[in-house]
């Protein structure tokens, strides 16, 4: 029987578009103002695609960075997974968008939907595919243009969300160094609380559907809440008790950026100091798939990560998703 590597991650990059939209913006399309955001989500801006920008380009850009960082080119991947919701299209899938703008399309390419859990559930698939030695270096990437599925008259949904890509490079790490554990969950009973209804085969889309909003994201958001806060502690404290820690051993938690109220509500809950943290939701706003990583790499090109130190990443989403995964950190 063969004995399981370690994996982890390589390299981490990430990519905003350019154009900010502020809450003061927001004050002049819906109804609202900036205290009101700001003290019911902790953002004050976030950041919008340009028209010409497709998901896939977002996730070109975030690439580019944690190839630099991982110290290798396209041409050393072996797998590309994209975790989405926004996708370029129905299908072919955004990962095999990416793969054809890498230059890479002798490699296997997949779409992974888990919505704001996407990509720490693509970091899990992808460190155990490294760890059996299918693959040697697999690029995730979560990406969003939820720009583009808001409904701009709603605004107790369009004031939350943003666009950006967060990209790492998965691979082989020194011998228990890199993913300790993963705790993965769902309850598709619960699907409806955030969901786009229409546009899938369920649902299509029309213009009654569109003029309803069924066609947009769909949130009831005191239930979201609720449910984020319960399961992001569920998991993380469960993944930590499968690598044999507890949240003393912590040296840095990176929670899905959604609403700066779960963020603190769940550190509270596992009683995780704010030097142990990192928030950047007032700048970004909730970019669901995104969201993870894009944190992830600013917290290390910030110096607040370091080799040897317990990273945890927790997340909650749409299906309901939810998940975590713990790491040492390799470099």
């Amino acid at each position: 029987m063969s004995i399981l590597r370690s994996a982890g991650i390589l390299g981490t990059g990430h990519y905003a578009p350019e154009k900010i939209l502020t809450n003061e913006d927001l004050e002049k399309i819906v109804d609202t103002n900036d205290e009101w955001i700001r003290t019911r989500t902790g953002i004050e801006t976030r950041h919008i695609a340009a028209d010409d920008e497709n998901t896939s380009d977002l996730c070109v850009k975030a690439v580019e960075k944690a190839l630099e960082a991982a110290h290798l080119t396209a041409q050393d991947i072996d797998f590309v997974i994209v975790a989405t919701t926004s996708p370029d299209y129905i299908v072919p899938s955004t990962a095999c968008m990416l793969q054809n703008k890498l230059g890479i399309s002798h490699v296997g390419a997949m779409d992974l939907t888990a919505a704001c859990s996407g990509y720490v559930y693509a970091l899990a698939v992808a460190s155990q595919m490294v760890k059996s030695g299918m693959y040697e270096h697999i690029l995730i990437v979560g990406a969003e243009i939820l720009s583009r599925l808001v409904n701009w008259k709603d605004r107790s949904t369009c004031i939350l969300f943003g666009d950006g890509a967060g990209a790492a490079v998965v691979g082989p790490t020194d011998e228990g160094y890199g993913l300790l554990s993963s705790d993965l969950g769902a309850d598709g009973s619960l699907g409806s609380i955030l969901s786009i209804p229409a546009g899938g085969t369920a649902e299509r889309i029309t213009q009654e559907s569109i003029d309803s909003g069924r066609a947009y994201v769909h949130m009831e958001g005191q239930e979201v809440f609720k449910a984020a806060v319960r399961h992001m502690g569920k998991t993380t404290v469960a993944a930590l008790e499968k690598a044999g820690l507890s949240g003393k051993d912590v040296d840095m938690f990176i929670a899905h950026q959604a609403n700066d109220r779960i963020i603190q509500a769940v550190a509270k809950r596992l009683k995780v100091p704010e030097d142990k943290m990192y928030v950047n939701v007032n700048r970004y706003g909730n970019t669901s798939a995104a969201s993870v990583g894009i944190a992830l790499d600013e917290a290390v090109r910030k110096g607040r990560i370091k080799r040897g130190d317990i990273v945890v990443l927790s997340a909650f989403g749409s299906g309901l998703t939810w998940g975590c995964d713990v790491l040492k950190w390799n470099y």
